[in-house]
């Protein structure tokens, strides 16, 4: 947001400075995540040593203070970047450039804003040493204890949320890192990075089918916040779910349906809400069917052998996973639900309405919330069902519609968490955009990383918090448009002195700094 970032019109340069700004700000994250991110119970790195300190007291506060300042360098970077894509100042090369530097410090870092990762290890622990992570929770686990020591309090006794195929790589993490955290948590990141990989093959060609503009693309998948501090500094399964999610979706795309299907399948196998997905991908197959049939006729000679695939994929990929087709993970799927908080729309209408009800009557809030989601809930049912309907014409159109109706699901089913967003977020950023819309993507992304803690629990109910959270989101949304939109950078400058300014003629003439 200085003086540099003003002159668009300048021709296309590297941009070495803002990649070293998030880089300082990525570097700063990963050293002040070591007091105040997802640290360990007992941590061997720090453990008693003469830096213990920085986890506790006022160490922690100073450790969280730089978390937040090298957080502030990369979205700075992040925004600056946006402007130079906008500006056409900056081709592809430099954002994958930007990402990667970014990302790197992140791949050693503690757990950033979640500990998420924690409990993958645990129900990883839980399949290698026979029991059933669709049945318990890690706390039942009597060995590696240092894995189930660190799971949150909430997820030690509920199971398993996400598909067998992803237990199976937690459980081969397990295997080879045991009681060693820190190497898990930097192997399941690496490992994760195959997803990563899988978006970078995709997104350039999804962008040829779908009319985005690629350098904006990889700034929203690849370069923004979400990806680099949620996804891959978390990290999030949602990462490797999401390259089967745009392979599959290019795959459709090509003409190469029966791939597609099998591989979205496995994504869902990994996460399953990418089940979502799978009914719209059958209207892309259906539409490219060769005939003079009608649409009914080739929606079943496009479901048929979908179905057929998805049952041959879905089966094996259980069965390999878990050695015997065990569907206890359906029933895993209602324990997120055990989270609530506002950011999830239909648990907050249920809570405001709670509160204005109590200031009248004692009452309790879980009614208000049960039947604010149970309505929610048919929304949702609605709006999918639309959508799908919508799409039935299939091409970009079917495309476009399943982004829209994934958002719908991480907005209106219980829990919202931040990278949920991600799901429709990634192929909806193939399409084109418009400059409003990218200000919209970039507050967005500001909250969703700030309303949790470095630590990974929320801060939603920390009003005074969540107030700054809005102004700095709201802030840097309005930089992508104009820098230094308030002016806060310029008022720092000292004004010249009145002697010292330029006559008119030369503050008029094209080689004076006025004009430049």
């Amino acid at each position: 947001m200085t003086q540099a970032d003003a002159r668009m019109g300048e021709p296309a340069r590297f941009p070495y400075r803002t990649i070293a700004m998030g880089t300082v700000g990525s570097t700063l994250l990963m050293l002040a995540a070591l007091g105040a991110g997802g640290i360990l119970v007992h941590d061997p790195v720090l453990g008693q040593g003469p830096l213990s300190w920085i986890r506790y007291g006022h160490g922690r506060a100073i450790a969280t203070g730089l978390l937040y300042v090298g957080f502030a360098l990369v979205v700075w970077a992040w925004v600056r970047l946006g402007r130079y894509v906008l500006a056409n100042r900056v081709g592809n090369l430099p954002i994958l450039v930007a990402a990667g530097c970014w990302m790197a410090p992140l791949l050693i870092s503690p757990p950033l804003f979640t500990r998420d990762v924690f409990s993958y290890l645990g129900q990883g622990a839980q399949l290698l040493h026979g029991l059933d992570p669709y049945s318990f929770g890690p706390a039942e686990l009597d060995t590696l204890p240092a894995v189930v020591e660190n799971v949150h309090p909430l997820w030690q006794t509920t199971p398993a949320p996400y598909g067998p195929l992803f237990l199976l790589i937690a459980k081969g993490i397990v295997s080879i890192t045991g009681n060693n955290m820190i190497a898990g948590v930097i192997l399941t990141r690496i490992l994760l990075l195959t997803g990563l990989a899988g978006m970078l093959w995709a997104l350039p060609r999804l962008v040829r089918h779908l009319g985005g503009r690629l350098p904006v693309t990889m700034w929203l998948a690849i370069a923004s916040p979400m990806t680099v501090i949620h996804l891959v500094g978390g990290p999030h399964n949602d990462l490797l779910a999401l390259g089967f999610l745009t392979v599959g979706v290019l795959a459709a795309l090509e003409r190469r349906h029966a791939l597609a299907i099998a591989l979205v399948t496995v994504g869902m196998l990994i996460k399953p809400t990418l089940a979502v997905a799978l009914p719209f991908l059958v209207w892309v197959w259906a539409n490219h069917l060769p005939g003079e049939e009608s649409l009914g006729r080739r929606f079943v000679k496009a479901v048929t052998p979908s179905v057929a695939i998805f049952g041959v994929v879905f089966t094996a990929g259980t069965w390999i996973s878990l050695g015997s087709f065990n569907l206890g993970w359906f029933t895993g799927l209602s324990a997120p639900q055990l989270i609530t908080n506002w950011l999830n729309f239909p648990t907050g209408i249920g809570q405001a309405v709670y509160t204005l009800v109590n200031l009248v009557v004692d009452v309790t809030e879980s009614p208000f919330v049960t039947v604010a989601r149970l309505i929610a809930w048919v929304a949702l049912a609605v709006i999918a069902i639309r959508q799908w309907w919508l799409a039935r014409h299939g091409g970009n159109e079917a495309i476009l519609r399943m982004a829209v109706t994934l958002l719908a699901v991480a907005i209106f089913a219980p829990p919202t968490l931040p990278w949920y967003l991600t799901w429709g977020f990634v192929i909806a950023s193939a399409f084109p955009w418009r400059r409003t819309h990218l200000a919209v993507v970039v507050a967005v992304s500001i909250f969703l990383v700030l309303v949790y803690y470095p630590t990974g629990e929320q801060s939603l109910y920390d009003w005074w918090f969540i107030a700054a959270v809005i102004a700095g989101s709201l802030y840097g949304a309005a930089s992508l448009l104009r820098p230094d939109p308030l002016g806060l950078i310029a008022a720092w400058r000292r004004p010249p002195h009145e002697d010292e300014q330029p006559p008119v003629e030369a503050a008029s003439s094209p080689s004076s700094p006025a004009t430049r």
